[in-house]
């Protein structure tokens, strides 16, 4: 279907929004942990900042869908989120004490976490609508994220840490603006799930074998998430290098997103999800091994065959491996799984174990989660009996 003029605008603003709701996502992982360093706050402490957010987000996502389910309405949901993210980063800047600032924070992830899946489920009743690809506008999400990284990163090298919490209020205003000027949508569900579809979906060994794979693997890319910034503050990195590094990471994702939009097809997902859990484990035992800033700059080129390959080909699996009425339960337990669950056990175990075994040795367990996952992954592949999947 060929785009009018008409409808190019509402394309644009949505991909305007995506692009500036990403720059505030390249702050809050990875400039909000050297904000709470600015504070004096210990590895630990920032591990619980970290966490708190996966353990809110296991319910607000829900709270947030629901609302636009009963009022039908994203454009003013995603307002509200917003309009509440700003509220909370301006009382931030009154807060210096770990327990003000935890309280905050909390109430910041409340409004944080459920924009991205509204902002998607947007994206693509967008893109359906004009007959295009999903990814022709969420690839604008990737580029704000690269964009952002590294320009905060500058302003952060020049001002200081303590500029974070003003360069988010610009960037939640910014979003707030390109909120208005969003086309509305209502979520859209072909059926209601309840509890006994989750059970069908967990009878699955098939299944359930895939989401312990997932959530060994998410354990060591959350723990890596949390504390790649720390890590390159340890090893002597400038905010403005640190900026670099997560610019590589998300433009590197952009072209195997593509490709495997176009060929992942003709391969297999477990061999694929195998490759790049072993591609993880080598850039965790890389970033254990590093000495230098430099070398980890290098080692972030390894997100396009680690993160990359994995989300695309996860996601397809799932949505393969679960029949279509519970495909909704089998992708939103994906989520917990692969954020949720694991950001909260890595952000807390994981700042203990930065604090008190050292950067080393935390990536070190990382390569080994990585590995487990890997081995999960290749010998399902190729010891499993056909297929267990449950039937409708």
């Amino acid at each position: 279907m060929k785009l009018t003029a008409f409808s190019r605008p509402d394309q644009n603003w949505l991909r305007a929004f995506m692009f500036t709701i990403f720059g505030t996502t390249a702050l809050v992982i990875s400039y909000f942990p050297l904000y709470y360093k600015e504070l004096g706050f210990t590895s630990s402490q920032i591990g619980y900042l970290y966490a708190v957010g996966p353990l809110i987000s296991m319910f607000s996502n829900m709270i947030w869908s629901l609302a636009s389910d009963k009022y039908q309405t994203l454009k003013k949901i995603m307002i509200i989120l917003i309009s509440g993210q700003l509220f909370m980063l301006l009382a931030m800047t009154g807060a210096s004490g770990f327990t003000p600032v935890f309280l905050i924070i909390t109430i910041f992830y409340f409004f944080y976490y459920p924009v991205y899946p509204l902002a998607d489920t947007m994206a693509i009743q967008t893109a359906q609508r004009y007959g295009r690809s999903f990814t022709v506008i969420r690839v604008f999400g990737s580029l704000g994220y690269a964009f952002f990284a590294l320009g905060i990163g500058y302003v952060i090298s020049v001002a200081g840490a303590s500029w974070t919490l003003g360069i988010g209020i610009g960037i939640g205003i910014a979003a707030l603006l390109s909120s208005l000027l969003l086309r509305d949508g209502v979520m859209k569900r072909s059926e209601s799930m309840g509890m006994s579809d989750l059970l069908k979906v967990l009878r699955s060994k098939e299944i359930l074998w895939f989401f312990a794979c997932v959530f060994c693997l998410a354990l060591a890319h959350r723990m890596n998430e949390a504390f790649l910034t720390l890590t390159l503050s340890q090893l002597g990195a400038g905010e403005g290098l640190i900026g670099w590094s997560l610019m590589i990471s998300a433009i590197s994702e952009i072209p195997i997103f593509y490709l495997l939009s176009k060929y992942g097809d003709k391969i297999k997902e477990l061999p694929l999800l195998g490759f790049a859990s072993l591609m993880y484990a080598l850039r965790f035992l890389l970033m254990g091994l590093a000495n230098d800033p430099i070398s980890v700059l290098a080692i972030q080129t390894l997100h396009s065959v680690t993160f990359g390959v994995f989300y695309v080909t996860a996601v397809r699996y799932i949505t393969r491996l679960v029949p279509g009425r519970y495909r909704a339960t089998g992708i939103a337990l994906f989520t917990v799984f692969w954020s949720s669950a694991s950001g909260l056990i890595s952000g807390t175990f994981g700042g203990m174990m930065f604090e008190t075994a050292g950067r080393t040795y935390f990536y070190y367990l990382a390569t080994v989660l990585a590995f487990v996952a890997a081995l999960g992954f290749l010998g399902r592949h190729l010891f499993a009996k056909p297929m267990d999947t449950f039937v409708e």
